[in-house]
């Protein structure tokens, strides 16, 4: 298990350094580069800037230096001082944009991901031993329907009824009075009662996957020759199947974990742009417009590094929950 955790620590530190070369790379393949960006942004509202400017902001910023030589002070500065460097459109450093915004997008992947475990869990248990039942009929009927609507429709379709018939937007995580307001019991409150709809959107498809998952897990369990020999021991049937086959079947339960850091960051760029939430989202999306490279590298690295730690995450917490797994692992 040690050689196992020190080889995957290994891969996980080449697959950053990787990932962050290859979106370093991509960042900069469009044409142009963030003064670009301005100078067309300037020249659609009627203003000029004058080459002299432009080659001040491109020195100012670096932008005139090779790849390489960019690439190595942007990386350099983060592993050896943990400095990200700073926006170009904010004029702000980069970890400061994030973590402005990543407590609520943290809030909304954790409230998604508990809705969904409490939600598919049960349902697909239930769909797995009452097979062809009318109830597995109606599941499978809404986790198909859930699986196949996009989320964006989704929010747009929710946004629309809000404001048809209820005279209000469904967009956004707080009321106006709140936007800039301090954090107290009231803002707490009116955040809790704007977040069940981006809660339900997220989790409608993922909802559906995960029932469709457990219900498929556990039909594979409830026939295996254990099962079998366990019921005609006499063991009760409750019994039985919370000791053995539902433990074998909660998988999902344990792999889905690693989405929650990754999701720390990312909160759902559609949906927040969709619903104007203010998550790191859709400040992802602004600055892949802009070409805020440092921004936008430093989101994708993050991203990355979430994922990869989710995922070993999962893996650990898998083999502590099955020994079958664990046995693998041990013998690595």
């Amino acid at each position: 298990m040690g050689r196992y955790m020190l080889r995957r620590v290994g891969l996980m530190l080449v697959t950053l350094l990787a990932i962050s070369f290859v979106t370093f790379w991509i960042i900069q393949l469009p044409p142009g580069d963030y003064v670009s960006t301005l100078v067309a942004q300037a020249e659609a509202r009627g203003e000029v800037i004058s080459p002299e400017r432009m080659a001040a902001m491109r020195a100012r910023y670096g932008l005139d230096d090779s790849f390489l030589v960019q690439y190595w002070n942007w990386i350099s500065n983060i592993i050896f001082r943990g400095d990200f460097g700073d926006s170009f459109a904010w004029n702000r450093p980069v970890s400061t944009l994030i973590w402005d915004r990543v407590g609520l997008s943290f809030f909304l992947s954790v409230s998604t991901l508990l809705m969904v475990w409490a939600i598919s869990f049960p349902i697909g248990i239930y769909s797995a031993v009452k097979q062809y039942s009318p109830g597995d009929y109606v599941a499978t009927f809404f986790g198909f329907v859930g699986m196949a609507i996009p989320e964006f429709m989704l929010a747009l379709v929710f946004m629309w009824i809000g404001v048809k018939y209820f005279g209000q937007s469904a967009g956004g995580l707080f009321s106006p009075e709140y936007v800039d307001a301090a954090w107290n019991i009231g803002k707490l409150m009116d955040l809790f009662s704007h977040l069940w709809l981006p809660v339900l959107i997220i989790g409608i498809s993922g909802t559906a996957g995960l029932i469709r998952i457990t219900r498929a897990n556990l039909l594979d369990e409830l026939y295996k020759p254990y099962v079998i020999t366990a019921r005609a021991k006499g063991l009760p049937e409750w019994k039985l199947l919370l000791k053995y086959p539902v433990r074998m079947s909660l998988s999902p339960f344990f792999s889905t974990v690693g989405w929650l850091l990754p999701g720390l960051i990312s909160g759902e760029t559609i949906i927040s742009i969709v619903l104007s939430l203010p998550t790191t989202g859709p400040l992802l999306y602004g600055a892949t417009l802009s070409q805020d490279m440092y921004l936008v590298g430093s989101f994708i690295l993050i991203l990355s590094a979430l994922t990869v730690v989710g995922t070993l995450l999962s893996d650990l917490a898998l083999a502590w929950w099955d020994p079958r797994i664990r046995r693998s692992y041990q013998g690595s």
